[in-house]
């Protein structure tokens, strides 16, 4: 079994005494050395909560009582509010891969949660269990930025697109696709095209290059 907290891993009787240092483990945890360094391995789920205010269960209510069933989502809009503003420890309670949780493990929680599935498909392995509750969790506290690999474009100048119209308006009277006796509006209509697609430099230097070699054939 499983508890997480904010950023606690704890491990109830786990099948293996040396799960933190096998290699597996290792391979698995990449980029989070850090979680597996923090990590505890404890004897009882009571053990795993103690100081906990806030357990979620990842099973199903059983049939006869039982905490509320909730989505992550509309209870995490809820708990992280009260977990920040009453500093609240809240845990996260996995079942094992093969037997889930217990009623008994299950009634020791203030909440159960249910992620939204397709009916008839709502069986999840334990690890894309994790994630998931791990995301919604991370989203509702507030997700993180996410950073650009590439330089933003800069965007043309309105010279740079009259430039590239008046080039590309040669170019086409070149090609015979227009005639200046009877524009019917060609250009004004290309303007708009390009202003709607609002170009970047780059681009502009692209069409202005098609429209050179087109006048040189």
């Amino acid at each position: 079994m499983k508890v997480m907290g904010f950023s606690e891993l704890v491990l109830v009787r786990p099948r293996f005494a040396d799960v933190l240092s096998r290699e597996e483990t290792v391979a698995m945890a990449s980029g989070a050395a850090d979680i597996l360094v923090r990590a505890r391995i404890v004897d009882t789920l009571d053990q795993a909560l103690l100081g906990v205010h806030h357990a979620c269960a990842t099973a199903m209510t059983p049939r006869d009582f039982g905490p509320p069933t909730l989505a992550p989502r509309p209870c995490f809009e809820t708990l992280v509010s009260r977990a920040v503003s009453q500093g609240l420890k809240v845990a996260f309670v996995f079942g094992s891969e093969r037997f889930g949780m217990s009623n008994e493990e299950v009634w020791r929680c203030h909440t159960c949660l249910s992620i939204p599935t397709q009916a008839g498909y709502g069986s999840l392995n334990l690890a894309q269990a994790v994630q998931l509750i791990a995301y919604e969790w991370r989203q509702a506290l507030g997700s993180y930025p996410v950073e650009p690999r590439t330089r933003a474009p800069r965007p043309a100048t309105a010279d740079q697109v009259q430039g590239a119209l008046a080039h590309w308006e040669q170019a086409l009277v070149h090609l015979g696709f227009l005639d200046p006796a009877a524009p019917r509006k060609l250009m004004p209509r290309l303007q708009y095209l390009i202003q709607r697609a609002a170009l970047a430099e780059e681009e502009i230097h692209i069409l202005r290059g098609i429209a050179r070699e087109i006048l040189k054939r």
